[in-house]
C-alpha cells in the first residue's frame, strides 16, 4: 500500500482534480538518467506532489476569503461615503461634479442625477462665487489641501454656511480631480448651545428635558428621571404625551403643541402617575430655543414637583369641580372643558358633539328601592359610559340622573360628524342595556339621548341648549330614543332608519328586480348585457342603486342582496339559452367590496352556477378600481379561483382613480370598460380623447375587450369605433331594459 492511500479520502478526491503537478513529476523523472534517479520512490515523490497540491489549495482558499473581506471592506466604506453625515463631493478640473454621496444630496436639495456634471458654482450664493473660484484655482495650482467658508442656497432657495475641506487627487491615466468635504457650520453651533444647555441642565435641581423641535425628548437630567421615576433610557425618544401614563388625553398635549407653535412657550400643571402607582403634580415649563438662522431648534422643559403644595388644594379642587358620587367631572368643570373645546375646534376645523343623557323612570327606581340603590345605578352607569368613550372624551355628571358626554375631532365633514355620533349612541344603548345588579336586583335601565353637534360657529350657550332641546325631542318621542337638535340632521336620520327597515323586508316582498342595458359591438349587434339592481319601493317607486346601495354596505344588507342578484343573473342566463335572439349573450354583474372579501365568495359562485346550470363562461363579474387596490394579492388570487370555473372579470370605470397601469398587467381581467365620464365629453374633449385613446391602445396591448359606457351620439360611437373600441353600451344604443323589455330589444336587432 503506497503512502497516498494514507491520505484522508476527500484530500484523495482533492488531489486528483488537479492532475498537472502529477503529470509534471513523472515527466520530470522521465528525463533524469537512471543513474541519477535519487533512491526516493515515484510513489513518494507522487505524495510530495499531492502534499503540495493541498497547501497550494489552502493558500488559494486563504486568497479568496481575503478577497471576500477585501470586497465586504469596500462595500461598507461605499456605505460610509454614501451615508456619512458629512458631505462629499468629487469636482472635475472645471469644477464640475462628478461624484456626490446622498448627504450632498440633501444639503443641495437636488437629486444626484441632476447634481453630476452640473458646476458647483451654481450652488455658491452670487457674493460668495469670487471666494470659490479663487479657492478652486488655489487647489489647482498647488495640488496640495486648501480650506474655506463659504455660504450655499439649496434646491428651496435656503441658505447654509458650510466650510470646505479640499483635497487635490490625481491618478495615473486618469484627469485630476479635487475631493471636497463640506461641513455645516451651523451644526457646530449647534452642537456647542447643546453642550452649554446640557451643562446648565445637569447641574439643575429642577427636572430638564431637552426636546427636538417635534417635542421628542433628546435628553434629561438626573432630577427628571428623581421626579417622574423614568428612567433616561425609558424617556429619551418620546414625548411628554407618551410619558404622561393615562393622566391626560390627546387633546391635552395637541393644545400644548399648539400653543408652543403660536407663542413658543407654555406652562401648566402636569398630573402624572409614577411606576410604583403614586400620583404627583409638577409644574412644566416649556420654553423654544432659537437660533437666527434656523429657527426653532429645541425645545426647553423644566419641571417641578408641587405636588405637596397641591395636597389640600387639589383636595378642594376635587370637591370644587368633581362630582363627589361618581367621581366625574361635575357642571362647572364641563362648561370649562366645553370652552376649550369649542377653541379646539376653530383651530382644527372640526365637528364635535355633546350627549344630553337622562336615565328614564329613575325617580320610581329610588322611590321603590332606595336611593343606596339609586346610588349604585348612577355609578355603574359612570363606569360604564367611561368605557364606551375615548380616553380624550369627557364624560360628566350633571346632577340627579343626568349625564353629559364631550367629543371632539369627529371629522370636518357634518354627515361624518353625525354619522359617527349616531354610532356611539347606538353603542350607549347597547352598553346600557345590559341588565345591572344592584344589591341582588336586577334592573333595565333606558336612556333618552339628545345630540348636539357644534363646530367654530357655536358658543357654550348654544351647545347646551341644543342638546338639551334634542333631549327633549328625545323624550317627547316616547323616551328610550334618541334625537339630534338639528332638524334636518334628525330629518335625515329618520328618513335613513326608514328605508333601512324598508330594505330589510324588499328580499322577502320580492321587491328588487334586475334590469339588463344593451352592449353592442361596432355593427351595433347586441352582445351582451350589464344587469343592475332596481328597488321597486312600494310608496316611493323604482329606486336606482345609488340611492339605497350604500345604506346597503353599511348595514351588511349587500351580502343577501348580492346573492340574489348573482343567483338571478345566472338564472337569466340559462334561460335565455333557449331564447334564439340571446342565445350567447355576455352578461355582467357589478360585485361589492363586502360582498368580494368574504370568505366563501368562491364557494357561493361555485354553487350557484351548479345550482342554475348556467353557462360560466356567459357570466361576467365587474370589479371597482378601490375593490382591487384594498388587497392586490387577495383579490388577484380570488380572481384567479373564480376563473378557473369559467367566469369572467371586468374592471369597471376605469381611469377614475388612482389604479397603477403597471398592476393591470398583473391582474387577470378579461375586459376594461371606459367610464362614462370620459365618454360624455368626445369627440371635442382633448383631455379626455387622450385618456380613451389611451386606454384603447392599452386594451389592445394587454389583449383585453375595452368597452366604453354612456354612449350618447353618434360622434362619439365614430370616435370610439376610430380608435379600436371592442365594445359600446349607452342611451344612444338603449336604456337598462326590464327582461322582457330586453329581449324585445334583442329581437328588432
Amino acid at each position: 500500500m503506497t503512502r497516498a492511500l494514507f491520505l484522508p479520502l476527500h484530500l484523495q478526491r482533492r488531489s486528483r482534480t488537479l492532475p498537472f503537478c502529477g503529470g509534471a513529476a513523472e515527466a520530470i523523472l522521465a528525463r533524469t538518467p537512471p543513474d541519477q534517479t535519487p533512491a526516493r520512490s515515484v510513489d513518494e515523490l507522487l505524495y510530495e506532489v499531492q502534499v503540495h497540491q493541498i497547501e497550494l489549495e489552502m493558500q488559494n482558499e486563504t486568497l479568496r476569503e481575503a478577497q471576500a473581506c477585501l470586497e465586504e471592506s469596500r462595500d461598507r466604506f461605499r456605505d460610509y461615503y454614501q451615508f456619512a453625515p458629512v458631505t462629499y463631493l468629487t469636482l472635475g478640473e472645471k469644477g464640475l461634479i462628478t461624484e456626490v454621496n446622498v448627504t450632498g444630496t440633501v444639503l443641495l436639495g437636488t437629486i444626484r442625477g441632476k447634481l453630476l456634471r452640473q458646476p458647483f458654482a451654481r450652488f455658491v450664493t452670487p457674493e460668495d462665487a469670487d471666494r470659490w473660484h479663487l479657492h478652486l484655482v488655489g487647489v489647482l495650482k498647488n495640488k496640495g489641501k486648501q480650506d474655506c467658508e463659504l455660504v450655499l442656497q439649496g434646491g428651496e432657495g435656503g441658505r447654509v454656511r458650510v466650510r470646505l475641506d479640499s483635497q487635490y487627487l490625481e491618478e495615473e491615466g486618469a484627469p485630476p480631480t479635487v475631493r471636497v468635504m463640506l461641513t455645516e457650520l451651523g451644526k457646530y453651533e449647534q452642537a456647542e448651545d447643546e453642550l452649554r444647555m446640557a451643562a446648565i441642565a445637569f447641574n439643575s435641581q429642577n427636572g430638564v428635558m431637552i426636546t427636538d423641535p417635534g417635542l421628542v425628548i433628546l435628553r434629561v437630567n438626573p432630577a427628571f428621571t428623581r421626579l417622574t421615576g423614568l428612567s433616561a433610557t425609558e424617556s429619551i425618544g418620546q414625548t411628554p404625551g407618551q410619558l404622561n401614563l393615562g393622566r391626560h388625553g390627546p387633546q391635552f398635549y395637541q393644545r400644548m403643541r399648539d400653543t408652543l407653535k403660536e407663542s413658543g412657550y407654555w406652562q401648566g400643571e402636569i398630573w402624572s402617575q409614577r411606576k410604583n402607582g403614586q400620583l404627583h403634580v409638577e409644574m412644566l415649563n416649556i420654553a423654544a430655543a432659537n437660533t437666527a438662522d434656523l429657527g426653532i431648534t429645541h425645545y426647553i422643559g423644566t419641571l417641578t414637583d408641587i405636588t405637596s403644595d397641591r395636597t389640600n388644594e387639589s383636595e378642594l379642587h376635587r370637591l370644587a369641580y368633581y362630582d363627589p358620587l361618581t367621581r366625574l367631572p361635575n357642571r362647572r368643570l364641563l362648561q370649562d372643558r366645553l370652552g376649550q373645546a369649542l377653541a379646539a375646534a376653530v383651530r382644527s376645523g372640526q365637528y364635535g358633539a355633546i350627549f344630553f343623557i337622562d336615565l328614564d323612570n329613575f325617580k320610581a327606581l329610588n322611590d321603590t328601592r332606595g336611593h343606596d340603590v339609586g346610588d349604585l345605578l348612577l355609578i355603574e352607569v359612570a363606569q360604564r359610559l367611561r368605557a364606551v368613550v375615548r380616553g380624550g372624551d369627557t364624560v360628566s355628571r350633571q346632577g340627579g340622573d343626568e349625564f353629559v358626554l364631550l367629543l371632539e375631532d369627529l371629522g370636518a365633514a357634518l354627515d361624518e360628524a353625525a354619522a359617527l355620533a349616531r354610532q356611539l349612541g347606538d353603542k350607549l344603548y347597547e352598553t346600557l342595556e345590559q341588565p345591572f345588579t344592584l344589591n341582588g336586583y336586577e334592573y333595565h335601565c333606558k336612556l333618552s339621548i339628545g345630540i348636539g353637534l357644534f363646530d367654530r360657529r357655536n358658543t357654550v350657550e348654544d351647545l347646551i341648549k341644543n342638546a338639551d332641546l334634542a333631549l327633549y325631542q328625545a323624550k317627547r318621542a316616547g323616551r328610550n330614543t334618541l334625537r339630534f337638535f338639528d332638524p334636518a340632521m334628525q330629518a335625515a336620520m329618520d328618513r335613513r332608519a326608514v328605508m333601512e327597515t324598508d330594505l330589510r323586508q324588499a328580499l322577502q316582498l320580492k321587491q328588487f328586480q334586475l334590469y339588463y342595458q344593451a352592449q353592442v359591438d361596432a355593427a351595433c349587434r347586441p352582445v351582451g348585457a350589464e344587469a343592475s339592481l332596481r328597488w321597486q319601493h312600494p310608496e316611493g317607486g323604482p329606486m336606482l342603486p345609488g340611492e339605497f346601495i350604500p345604506l346597503a354596505e353599511d348595514t351588511g344588507l349587500i351580502l343577501p342582496i348580492g346573492l340574489w342578484g348573482l343567483e338571478t343573473v345566472c338564472a337569466q342566463i340559462k334561460a335565455w339559452e333557449s331564447e334564439e335572439c340571446a342565445f350567447g349573450l355576455q352578461v355582467s354583474l357589478n360585485v361589492s367590496s363586502r360582498q368580494f372579501r368574504q370568505n366563501d365568495f368562491v364557494a357561493d359562485v361555485k354553487a350557484v352556477l351548479h345550482a342554475s346550470r348556467a353557462n360560466p363562461a356567459r357570466l361576467t363579474l365587474e370589479l371597482t378600481e378601490g375593490l382591487v387596490l384594498e388587497d392586490v394579492q387577495g383579490t388577484i388570487e380570488k380572481m384567479q379561483a373564480i376563473k378557473a370555473l369559467g367566469v369572467r372579470f371586468a374592471l369597471g370605470a376605469y381611469g377614475t382613480g388612482s389604479f397603477p397601469l403597471s398592476l393591470l398587467s398583473r391582474i387577470p381581467f378579461d375586459q376594461v370598460k371606459i367610464d362614462r365620464s370620459f365618454v360624455a365629453n368626445l369627440p371635442e374633449g382633448n383631455e379626455d380623447a387622450a385618456i380613451v385613446r389611451t386606454i384603447l391602445t392599452l386594451g389592445q396591448g394587454l389583449d383585453m375587450k375595452v368597452i366604453a359606457e354612456g354612449v350618447e351620439s353618434e360622434a362619439q360611437l365614430r370616435f370610439l369605433d376610430r380608435h379600436g373600441c371592442h365594445g359600446y353600451q349607452g342611451p344612444y344604443f338603449s336604456q337598462p331594459l326590464s327582461p322582457e323589455e330586453f329581449e324585445g330589444f334583442v329581437q328588432r336587432d
